[in-house]
């Protein structure tokens, strides 16, 4: 019997620069965090207003996020922590924008009690092991910009983020590789490759969140269960590839869509899949897809007999956000005359503005196992059995969508789309 892991690494990276020059030395980063550690919060208990905000959010960030024809997979924790911790830094008409995204309205500050909650509920056990950890480097040049106190103990408060000042040269981008690499258990070794300095932008902070998520099914597949079969993918080529079958004992059905739930070892977290009737293409069904309606699939379940057929695929995805996150209700964010991220810090030469938010996905789900990453890049600038009763068959073979979820608030830490393997 060979064991099914399932792999997740997950990082972001938020990037801010300023449209000034400077100096660089080759000091190594130093620790900012002297006089600032965090302080005990209450947090607030995940509740349904917060968790149909998050599902919208995610699955309006899904929709907007699909390169026509082509497999995509993106991480809505991931992008959501890391706009939530930029979130901190911004003020007046930017902020209201941010918070009407992430959170629907709700205040930045029980967004971030909201978040804190909802990251240690997030369970972690040795079949299902979880961490996730934040920090924020600076340039050691205070001339280029200010940051604010509140900025970094707002984040350390709620996120656990440590703050290091470095010389933002090529050894903060092997200390920042070597940050990631241990965060993730050598699972993803770099998130960056240079340092931003031109005359009119130069890199002067990165926030940065690392995800490793490493699981087991709970069913675990053999050797016997990998079957060849037909895969139709979106442009009507039929590949001959590996199918894995299990008996699983969730059915769903939304009306337009048939799918399962199949589950991680100790309950915390599962792997769904949502194949569109054969009368409804792929891109029809997305469009019809909200976070409520996403919710609702999972609560109505069946609990029947499900015999699931998964194909072998693995690929990587990488898309710039900004017209999304734009056309989602944060056009000042990336507006360089319009943006107020007063609140993160000053610079004597310019605003700060988002110049880019770049996400960049990986996963591979063969008979070993499912591994999974994703890089969230935010660029500133400034300038148990079912009942034997009608049993069910979902074959995922032709385009799916697919999702990690966690159970306990059924919202997807990953989702995406298959649509060729």
């Amino acid at each position: 019997m060979k064991n099914l892991r399932a792999y997740v690494a997950l990082l972001i990276i938020t990037v801010i620069a300023a449209n000034l020059t400077g100096c660089t030395t080759t000091a190594k980063a130093g620790s900012l965090m002297d006089g600032i550690s965090p302080n005990p919060v209450s947090g607030k208990p995940v509740d349904n207003i917060i968790t149909k905000s998050i599902a919208d959010f995610s699955i309006d960030l899904f929709k907007k996020s699909i390169t026509d024809n082509q497999n995509s997979l993106i991480s809505p924790l991931s992008v959501m922590f890391a706009l939530a911790m930029t979130a901190n830094g911004a003020d007046t008409e930017t902020l209201v924008q941010m918070e009407a995204l992430l959170g629907g309205g709700v205040p930045l500050g029980e967004l971030n009690e909201y978040l804190y909650s909802y990251i240690r509920a997030l369970p972690s056990t040795a079949k299902s092991k979880l961490s996730i950890a934040n920090s924020i480097w600076f340039r050691d040049n205070n001339d280029l910009l200010r940051v604010e106190s509140a900025f970094l103990q707002t984040n350390a408060d709620y996120y656990g983020a440590e703050a290091y000042s470095s010389a933002f040269d090529s050894q903060t981008v092997k200390e920042i590789n070597n940050w990631v690499k241990t965060n993730t258990a050598g699972m993803v070794d770099s998130i960056i490759d240079r340092i931003i300095e031109t005359e009119d932008i130069i890199d002067v902070m990165y926030l940065i969140n690392a995800v490793m998520f490493d699981a087991e099914w709970r069913n675990v597949y053999h050797k016997e269960d990998i079957q060849k079969g037909d895969f139709t993918d979106i442009i009507g080529t039929i590949r001959y590839v590996d199918f894995m079958h299990s008996i699983e004992g969730a059915y769903l059905d939304d009306g337009l869509a048939t799918g399962f739930i199949k589950p991680y070892a100790d309950g915390g977290y599962s792997f769904i899949a949502l194949l569109p009737n054969e009368n409804v293409p792929i891109e029809t069904y997305i469009d019809t897809l909200t976070g409520e309606g996403f919710l609702e699939t999972l609560r109505s379940a069946q609990q029947v007999i499900v015999n699931t057929f998964i194909p072998k695929f693995g690929y990587d995805y990488s898309i710039s956000m900004n017209d999304a996150l734009s056309e989602l209700g944060i056009p000042d964010a990336f507006d360089r005359e319009k943006a107020d991220f007063s609140r993160m810090g000053v610079s004597p030469f310019g605003n700060i503005w988002i110049s880019e938010v770049l996400h960049k996905t990986f996963i591979s789900v063969d008979e070993l196992g499912t591994k999974a990453g994703a890089v969230t890049r935010v660029s500133m600038a400034a300038p148990g059995s079912a009942p034997n009763n009608d049993p069910k068959t979902v074959r995922l073979d032709r385009p799916f969508v697919y999702a990690i979820i966690d159970n306990t608030t059924n919202l997807p830490v990953f989702i995406g789309t298959v649509m060729t393997v």
